[in-house]
Formats: C-alpha cells, structure tokens, sequence
C-alpha cells in the first residue's frame, strides 16, 4: 500500500497484531467500558463522508461510491481522511451497511441525488424463502480486507470500528428497495405476513453477527449496530421484529481477541423509548440521537451501559465559538462526572458541514473535559 503523504503517516511497516493491540490512544475503549479517561472521547459518525474536500475529490476521480468501499485500500485511505485533520479518538471502516444484502444478490446500486436502490427487493414468498446467509470471507472479502488494512495503517493510534445494519433495518431496505418515507412495504408484511417478516430478520441476523464476526477477527476492536429504522415502529412491533434480533446479533458477537475485549455500541435513531430495553441487550454502550436529553438517559439505564452522543448533527453549522457552547451544553447535561461518555453527534455529519467546525468541535470537547495530567491513563 501507498503510504506517502499525510493520509498514511499513521502506517507503519513493522505492524503485526501484537503491536496494533498495544493502542497509543485508547480513551474512547475506556470510556466505552465505563472507565477512567483523561478527557472526554469524541469520534462523529459519517466523519469520512461528503464534507471532507479530500473526499469529493477521491469520489470524482474514482467516479463511485461502491467503488470506493469496495477496494480495501481505498477504503482506508478515506478512513484516514478525518484522522489526518482532526485529533479524533477513534476510527471506523469506510463501508456500508448495506454490504450485506448486496452479498445475498438483491443487485444494490447508488443512485445520484436518490441514494440507495436494489434491482430485486423482498416482495414475493418465493425470493424471501431462498434468501441465504453471504460467506464474509468470500462475498464480503473486500470488507474484511478494508478492515484489516485500515488497522494496519492505524498502527495502533486509535481503536477502529466495524460495523452493521441491525436486522431490521436491513429488511426496511431489502423490503422497500431503497430509502422509504412510509416503510409501506415493510410495515404490511409486518400486519399481514409476520410469519415472512420474521424469515427474513432470522436470516439477515445471521448475516450480520457473521459479517460483524469476521470484521473483528480481520482486526476491528469495536463492534457496531445501526437501527437506523427501529424508531418507525410502534412499541409492540419494536419489542417483536427489531428488539429481539438486535439482541441475537450482540449475544453471538466475539467478546474477546487476543486478550482484549471487544465492546459493542447499538445506536437506534428515534429509540429514546425504549433505552431500558436496548441497554438490556447486552451491548457496552448505547449511542444516543439528539431528541433524547444525556442527563435523562444516564438515570434511566443506570449505569448499566455507558452513552454515545449526542450533538444535533445541524449545531454543525454554527459560527465555531456557538458550535463549542453547544457541545458544553450536552458535556453538562450528562453530568459532572463524564465517565462513560463517548462524545459523538446525534446522527451522521452533513455533507454540508464545513470542516473548520468539526475541527471546533473536537477541540472544544477535549479542551472542556480535559483533566489534570495525573490523571491514571494505562488500563
């Protein structure tokens, strides 16, 4: 791999695995495990997306997104991206969620200005029945190799994320063909076909703890679920058709490579109603959208888990100094002991987001929460 250039000055040609496992950097594991940090980690989701200028132009001249994803070092190369502008604390793998009904042969495409389309989506018995678990190691060998690429070139800096859809938010996809405004398709088959609902969410579980699998045996120290979609259902069909897969998927995760754990994040986007439930899945930490109150959260899980969030992902386009008061706010409304807070938005960076104030946010997270240098810091 290239490694000349800001991008890789991370790498590092004597990686091996005992070495990456030895972190530089490893507040944000702490706080995710609810120990002691020096500050308040901070990593944003989407934070190797549309609103870097070094992207577009990777973008443009790769002429694809899938394309991008798709090869292992170019997928690194935009990983790095945020991590050479900003004193992140963590990385995440440059993939997609939907990687996984891609690999099941539902012929997934990027459309310009639509997003994400599958040529056959779930509507008939018959399709639904032959759907089957993808091999990680061989349909999605190129995220596997991403991952693995992406850690070495870390060399240790920062814990890397991987990641996956949760069960129900990849049926909303495979089901509805694309991005959806009323989940129509979705929420009939959830009323009149259960018994087909509930095939596909077995199966694409599956999927998911295997793809999440290989990525932490290809070297992710963190293992994320994105429900994007579990906020559109009634409490009864959560506690049914997401909930209870979402749970699988966590229980068969990896908890430990190598001597380290392995701590896994569920964020559910609009599922401030059910945090009790999610924190009972067994994950280490839940992530958080902005129309839930930090402090509120804190009292209701109980220390059960620790908290990923949860900055309105529009507070972005603030003057720098009104971006930094924003992110004091939500420091304070977790608390006056910040253990067990993982700084991040409360959905994914805007394309439009100017970079200068996601350099003012970062610092002003790690400027308000930075403690006394004697603060103990070896785990």
């Amino acid at each position: 791999m290239k490694k000349d250039g800001d991008i890789f000055r991370f790498a590092s040609n004597e990686f091996s695995e005992k070495s990456a496992a030895r972190l530089s950097n490893d507040s944000f594991l702490r706080a995710l495990f609810k120990e002691e940090t020096a500050y308040t980690p901070i990593w944003l989701m989407r934070q190797a997306g549309r609103y870097l200028p070094e992207y577009r132009a990777l973008r443009e001249r790769v002429g694809s997104f899938a394309r991008l994803y798709k090869d292992p070092e170019l997928s690194c190369e935009v990983a790095l991206f945020p991590l050479a502008r900003f004193p992140l604390d963590a990385a995440i793998v440059f993939s997609d969620i939907l990687t996984i009904p891609d690999a099941m042969g539902l012929g997934l495409s990027f459309i310009e200005n639509e997003g994400p389309k599958f040529e056959y989506p779930l509507r008939d018995e018959r399709a639904i029945r032959e759907l089957f678990v993808p091999d990680p190691f061989d349909r999605l060998r190129y995220l596997a190799d991403a991952v693995s690429t992406t850690r070495h070139a870390l060399a240790g800096r920062v814990p890397l994320i991987g990641f996956t859809g949760s069960p129900y938010t990849l049926a909303c996809y495979m089901i509805e063909g694309g991005i959806s405004k009323d989940y129509r398709f979705v929420k009939t088959m959830i009323y009149d076909r259960p018994d087909l609902m509930h095939h596909i969410l077995d199966v694409v579980a599956d999927a998911a703890l295997s793809c999440l699998n290989a990525q932490i045996e290809s070297g992710a120290q963190v293992a994320m679920i994105f429900d994007s979609c579990g906020g559109v259902l009634s409490t009864a069909a959560f506690r049914e058709f997401s909930l209870p897969y979402t749970r699988r998927v966590v229980a068969g995760l990896i908890k430990e490579k190598e001597g380290e754990r392995i701590p896994s994040i569920i964020f559910t986007k609009g599922g401030g109603a059910w945090l009790e439930s999610i924190a009972d899945t067994g994950c280490a930490s839940l992530g958080l959208d902005w129309m839930t109150d930090l402090g509120e959260a804190r009292r209701r899980v109980g220390g059960k888990v620790s908290l990923q969030g949860n900055l309105d992902p529009q507070a972005l386009f603030a003057a720098p100094d009104r971006v930094a008061v924003e992110a004091v706010k939500v420091i304070d409304s977790y608390g006056p002991d910040a253990t067990g807070l993982v700084f991040n938005l409360g959905h994914g960076v805007s394309q439009f987001t100017p970079p200068e104030h996601v350099a003012a946010l970062v610092e002003a997270v790690h400027r308000y929460t930075r403690k006394p240098k004697s603060t103990k810091k070896t785990r």
